[in-house]
């Protein structure tokens, strides 16, 4: 009975030693992760994803690093501007390990080496930089910071991808005079708005007022044109109609009868003035021929024969 008890711890030790062994010797690597195995103490090797066999008790995993992408938060730190301004920056970094060998034996800690080299190369960086420029250029301020932490990197195995600014806290008292400040520029530009407003308002009211008399001057100088096309017509008119009278009374006078009834006319038109004009006057000149009614008319019957024959 004790034969039988003391196999059958053997046999459950060698069991128990049986799989401790297989669990020190077996290795599953996950995806985008790198194992650092030392043997006795020294590197050996570098495993990448997938099943691996190790030597018991001689091979161990001494480091492991993913190679993904890693998010450092860089903790708040006093920077003090070219202007002598003091601004409180924090910022994110982001890091890959591209050496996994490097990176285990390069420096102890990288993630806070990255962390610290960030702090004291943003405090470089805004102390050439003064204090507008540091909202205006923000992304030239994390280029420089990344240029420089990728140099200092390069010999632990690390890729500084980017840098980002966080945050930029400001004492107060230049929080008020950048307030002030915007203020006063928000309201110059408003000025100047309004009165480039008003500018453009009066030149399109003097412009306006500008095509009205040229439209004024334009519709007179056509209304002055009509005017004199038409008096023009009216003379052309009145010229026609009077020497078609004057040609159809030089044949009518030629006609058989013609000369008496012009001595007819002249007498009656003689007559017919003579008297308006007795009738407007209280006094009046008669003239000595005025008894000789005839001879009158003989005379102007012979003013027109002699019109007449020139014509």
């Amino acid at each position: 009975m004790e034969t039988l008890d003391i196999q059958t711890i053997l046999t459950f030790g060698f069991a128990l030693a049986v799989v401790i062994t297989i669990f020190k010797s077996a290795r599953v690597v996950p995806q985008r992760s790198n194992y650092v195995i030392e043997r006795l103490g020294k590197y050996s090797r570098t495993l990448d994803s997938g099943f691996h066999i190790l030597i018991p008790f001689i091979d161990k995993v001494a480091y492991i690093h993913t190679l993904k992408e890693e998010v450092i938060d860089v903790q708040r730190q006093t920077c003090v501007t070219k202007d002598n301004i003091q601004v409180g920056i924090d910022g994110i970094l982001y890091i890959q390990v591209i050496d996994p060998h490097k990176a285990s034996y390069g420096i102890n800690n990288y993630r806070y080496a990255a962390a610290q080299l960030a702090q004291t190369t943003m405090r470089s960086v805004i102390g050439q930089t003064d204090l507008d420029k540091t909202f205006e250029e923000r992304a030239k301020i994390n280029e420089e910071v990344v240029k420089a932490l990728d140099e200092a990197a390069s010999p632990w195995g690390v890729k500084v991808l980017r840098y980002e600014i966080a945050d930029i806290e400001l004492p107060l008292s230049i929080k008020d005079a950048l307030e002030q400040q915007m203020r006063a520029e928000r309201e110059r530009r408003a000025a100047i708005a309004k009165s480039e407003g008003e500018r453009q308002a009066m030149i399109n009211v003097s412009e306006g007022q500008k095509q009205e008399v040229i439209n004024l001057s334009e519709g007179d100088k056509m209304r002055q044109i009509n005017e004199a096309e038409g008096r023009a017509r009216e003379i052309e008119l009145i010229a026609v109609a009077t020497a078609q009278g004057i040609r159809e009374i030089a044949e009518a006078i030629n006609q058989p009868g013609g000369q008496e009834a012009v001595s007819l006319r002249v007498a009656e038109q003689y007559v017919k003035e003579f008297g308006n004009l007795a009738k407007t006057n209280n006094t009046m000149i008669v003239p000595a021929e005025l008894a000789n009614i005839g001879g009158a008319v003989a005379g102007l019957t012979e003013i027109l024969k002699v019109a007449q024959h020139k014509s």
